[in-house]
């Protein structure tokens, strides 16, 4: 079962490798031109063609051979370029939002499952894509941030960071409570 889950993985990630290019060529153009990141727009499309494939280009080392301190480097330094940028945080967000959708519109346009076990597999991979990009977004927005707190202490500006009244804080049995 598990050499079939990583066949189905091998041949949909060699899918998305295989047209890294297109797929890239559109991803760029969504994000530059959809209503949630006007500020792509205003980004150089060689440097977003760069970073987009080489996420696709070598997607299968991404999901499975790259360390997390790898995806952490990368996505923080994405955070940090973008701040420096004065992309705003919550495009940020949806640039790489928009990217893990298109990718999964993509694969499942191209590779529709055979079976209910191939449908299986693929929301397991689809899971491992979402998790991915869940963890590339919080890196990102982890530098990006860092960037942010540089700029404070050095302009000498004061933290913008949100602190609950006192008394209005509330924790749950899980943490706090957003």
């Amino acid at each position: 079962m598990v050499h079939e889950n990583r066949n189905l993985a091998g041949r949909l990630i060699g899918l998305v490798e295989t047209h890294a290019d297109q797929l890239t060529l559109t991803t760029v153009a969504k994000l530059r031109t959809n209503a949630r990141t006007p500020s792509y727009g205003n980004l150089s499309p060689d440097e977003l063609y760069a970073r987009v494939y080489d996420v696709y280009h070598d997607f299968g080392r991404w999901l499975f051979e790259k360390a997390e301190s790898a995806v952490q480097e990368r996505y923080n330094k994405v955070g940090e370029l973008r701040a420096k940028q004065g992309v705003p945080l919550p495009e940020l967000l949806w640039a790489m939002v928009l990217t893990k959708n298109h990718l999964r519109s993509y694969l499942a346009a191209w590779a529709p499952a055979d079976s209910a076990v191939e449908l299986y597999r693929q929301r397991e991979f689809e899971q491992l894509i979402a998790q991915f990009f869940d963890r590339a977004m919080c890196y990102a927005a982890e530098g990006y941030e860092r960037v942010r707190d540089e700029t404070n202490r050095t302009s000498g500006a004061e933290s913008t960071d949100f602190e609950f009244p006192q008394g209005e804080h509330r924790r749950g049995p899980g943490g706090w409570i957003l």
